[in-house]
């Protein structure tokens, strides 16, 4: 049993680090961020200069129930703060991306847009996922023209909850705050983008 266990996991970071990681080596899994070398505070003065937006703050009228966010705890590269990805109201698009993975570099222009489009209507949100490099990811991001909330997930603990098997991931909540729909492939065009917001949440720029 415990060999079928290490080795499912190790197919699940095998697919992860696959999504595009940079030559070089991937990232470090696992582990504590606070013990793992993974220091916040030059990634929350960045986000800072760069301007990224606070991340949602919780609610009493947060959604329960199996098709809502799960309620896990992760951090705020805006300042470095614990928050809930339970504290996302919809609409919503929810971006799962690593600084290491090659297709989010090609898809963050396009949430930027995006959410620059569409933000009055569409709440978009990023979460920084199995990185150990939130400062390089931030500098990503500001190349991107990101300027939408950015949560830090560096110990996978939404791979479960989200069921995070590779990079991107984007997940659609709906104004009710139900996840309607979970998409694992990275957008290669602004109308797949805008299509696939239609698609799931109704609503179009």
């Amino acid at each position: 049993m415990r060999v079928r266990r290490a080795t499912l996991g190790l197919v699940a970071v095998l697919a992860l680090v696959g999504c595009g990681a940079e030559p070089g080596g991937p990232p470090t899994f696992g582990g504590d961020p606070a013990d793992a070398g993974v220091d916040l505070a030059d990634a929350v003065q960045k986000a800072q200069d760069m301007g990224l937006r606070e991340c949602p703050e919780p609610s009493s009228a947060t959604p329960d129930g199996p098709d809502a966010l799960p309620a896990v705890a992760l951090l705020c590269l805006q300042d470095g703060e614990p928050t809930s990805l339970a504290a996302i109201e919809g609409p919503a698009v929810v971006n799962l991306w690593a600084s290491w993975c090659g297709p989010c570099r090609e898809e963050l222009p396009l949430l930027a847009r995006l959410d620059e489009e569409i933000g009055a209507q569409v709440q978009v949100v990023g979460v920084d996922f199995a990185d150990r490099a939130p400062e390089a990811a931030l500098e990503l991001a500001e190349r991107s023209g990101v300027t939408y909330p950015q949560m830090f997930d560096p110990d996978q603990t939404l791979r479960g909850p989200l069921g995070v098997v590779g990079l991107p991931q984007t997940v659609f909540v709906d104004a009710d705050g139900r996840v309607v729909a979970t998409e694992r492939t990275p957008y290669r065009s602004y109308d797949d983008l805008v299509a696939a917001v239609d698609r799931h949440l109704g609503v179009r720029p």
